[in-house]
């Protein structure tokens, strides 16, 4: 699989680690000749790209899901899932931001998969209606303060359940997460391994 990375976003979360400083405008042309280069070896049946951000939503729009499929890629799609999607996308990951900010209402109706950044405080279960067919836990990774956005953590009260500082300096997310999915069999741990394996 390979990655296609798009710059912006709609939200500012606290524990963000997305550099938004560069990017460079490409043609669809451009990104699918950019994506064959990095896997060229990859035969058409098992080309997939990951589409994250930011928010892909953003820019991602229906000619450019056509030209990667056309392209024999399968296309997965992570979002925070404020925003609607282009038709054509096969698999979506939703990670909801609810808990992290005002303007973080979901409106998708459906994902394939949901993922949600667990800190300890806040609760997965209201998430358990949403229509998915996976439901993962994700360790929150505090890094910086929202270094995407020069530093400018959210207003407090965007925040439930405690301030977010109190969550990332009292509370082992790590542990937490294992020890509630252990205990809530519905869902499943999600790991960022390239983290944990020192990979940028």
């Amino acid at each position: 699989m390979v990655f296609l990375r798009l710059s912006g976003c709609n939200l500012r979360c606290p524990f963000c680690d997305t550099d938004f400083s560069a990017s460079k405008e490409m043609s669809a042309a451009e990104i699918i000749a950019a994506l064959l280069a990095t896997a060229p070896s990859l035969p058409p049946a098992n080309r997939r790209v990951c589409i994250t951000g930011g928010e892909p939503s953003l820019q991602l729009d229906a000619p450019l899901v056509d030209a990667l499929h056309e392209a024999g890629f399968i296309i997965h799609l992570e979002t925070n899932g404020t925003r609607p999607l282009p038709a054509g996308i096969d698999w979506v990951t939703l990670s909801p931001k609810e808990d992290f900010a005002s303007n973080a209402r979901v409106v998708l109706p459906e994902a394939d998969e949901l993922k949600l950044v667990f800190t300890g405080l806040n609760n997965p279960e209201k998430w358990l209606g949403f229509a998915a067919r996976h439901y993962f836990l994700q360790p929150c990774d505090p890094g910086e303060i929202c270094p995407a956005d020069g530093g400018d953590s959210p207003r407090r009260n965007e925040i439930p359940y405690g301030d977010v500082e109190r969550a990332f300096s009292e509370i082992d997310t790590t542990s937490a997460t294992l020890k509630y999915a252990l205990s809530h069999p519905e869902w499943r741990v999600s790991l960022q391994i390239h983290k944990i394996l020192g990979i940028a």
